[in-house]
């Protein structure tokens, strides 16, 4: 077996060997930009002068955009081919990157971010969709790990940018520029893994339902969906501005190594909990989740920043292990010609999930404080993640009692 496989690998070419890493690069690349911004809310902030609130707006358009863009375009690189649709992407990017470049006041960064947003995600399904073309096992493996740790790269890497180089608003985004022009340039020697199809105007109307023999499996699931991307969105929004708030820590590079932390760690327990069963990753999932929040909230409180960063990694472990798990139980549960409605429903509920409450964030911190805030959300997600262990555990119950 190991000899056939060698040998098929070896006859294969160049280009085609070398595309997986390019796709998962591409990705990366995508979302690393797509967080580069948090770690410069702040700076943005004094440079502007506006609340917390807005900087929860100006990350929250981003999702909406890129949930739009998901809905309408996720299925486009069937009917046009993934390389242009990639390619469209990586320019549609660059624009949003020269907006950055350009920003004078929050609506400028607002329209970049919604560019940016309909960028990745277009980007997004069509990368994917290549991934799993070239190699259906390794690319699902990629899909899940390469947005997490794009992002991870895109906080941290900024966190440094901002702490030790000079102009960290333009040289961010210089870096991100440079980074989208060649692989645009480098998209033309990968090889293209669909054929064109009819069909492509049909392609365009969001596709959204849930079948009847998912819908108690996704209902049950919701509460820690919906827990696990609001944990999401108040990292990547309001963390760094937490730090600096409550710990007295104005190190960029601080901020953004906890905004890491929990990518880098929901990552890792994707890639580790990958073949392990739906209840498996849920179990662990829950449990790490509540743990490491409860760590957050005692690091908030005594201000130390290790807390801090000890409890998101078990959070972002669970955060991982969750997402996971919630995908791997509703998604075998229905037919090949249902999954697409099923997961733009998916979709709809973890972006809104991931944006809403970050805004609601962003006001009560302007309201009662960034420590107050954080109790309140905590306290909310572990709510969340009580009623859906109730919902789990009674839907098993009636499942052994049929």
């Amino acid at each position: 077996m190991t000899t056939i496989e060698s040998t098929t690998n070896s006859v294969l070419p160049l280009s085609r060997r070398l595309a997986p890493f390019y796709h998962a690069a591409t990705s990366a690349t995508f979302f690393a930009a797509s967080s580069a911004p948090t770690p410069l809310y702040r700076i943005y902030q004094q440079a502007f002068a506006f609340s917390p609130v807005l900087i929860t707006v100006i990350f929250a358009v981003h999702a909406f955009a890129l949930l739009i863009s998901l809905l309408i375009f996720g299925s486009i690189s069937d009917h046009l081919g993934r390389r242009p649709v990639i390619f469209v992407s990586l320019l549609l990017n660059m624009v949003a990157t020269a907006l950055f470049l350009t920003a004078d006041g929050p609506n400028w960064l607002i329209a970049a971010r919604i560019v940016q947003g309909f960028a990745t995600g277009a980007a997004a399904a069509s990368i994917g969709a290549a991934l799993v073309d070239l190699d259906p096992a390794k690319g699902s493996a990629t899909n899940s790990v390469a947005p997490l740790a794009g992002m991870a790269i895109g906080a941290l890497g900024t966190s440094a940018l901002v702490q030790y180089a000079p102009a960290p608003t333009l040289l961010v985004y210089a870096i991100v520029l440079v980074l989208l022009v060649v692989q645009a340039t480098l998209i033309w020697t990968t090889p293209e893994t669909t054929r064109r199809r009819a069909g492509l105007i049909a392609s365009l109307r969001p596709e959204v339902a849930i079948p009847p023999q998912v819908r108690r499996t996704l209902f049950a699931l919701t509460p820690i969906n919906v827990a696990v991307w609001a944990l999401g969105g108040f990292y990547l929004s309001l963390v760094p501005s937490l730090i600096s708030a409550t710990t007295g820590s104005t190190a960029p590079l601080v901020g953004g190594s906890v905004v890491a932390a929990l990518t880098v760690s929901g990552a890792a327990s994707v890639f580790l909990l990958r073949k392990r069963p739906a209840a498996t990753a849920l179990t662990f999932g829950i449990s790490t989740m509540t743990l490491g929040i409860l760590a957050v909230v005692a690091g908030v409180h005594s201000a130390e920043v290790p807390v801090l960063i000890a409890g998101t990694l078990i959070a972002g472990a669970g955060f991982g292990a969750n997402f996971l798990g919630a995908v791997r139980s509703i998604m075998p549960l229905a037919k090949p010609d249902e999954r697409a409605g099923l997961l733009s429903a998916f979709y709809i509920q973890s972006y809104l999930a991931f944006s809403l409450p970050a805004i609601l964030a962003g006001f009560l911190s302007k309201t009662v404080g960034f420590t107050a805030t954080t109790d309140i959300y905590a306290a909310a997600i572990l709510v969340l993640v009580g009623g859906g262990v109730v919902a789990l555990r009674a839907g098993r119950e009636r499942a052994a009692t049929a």
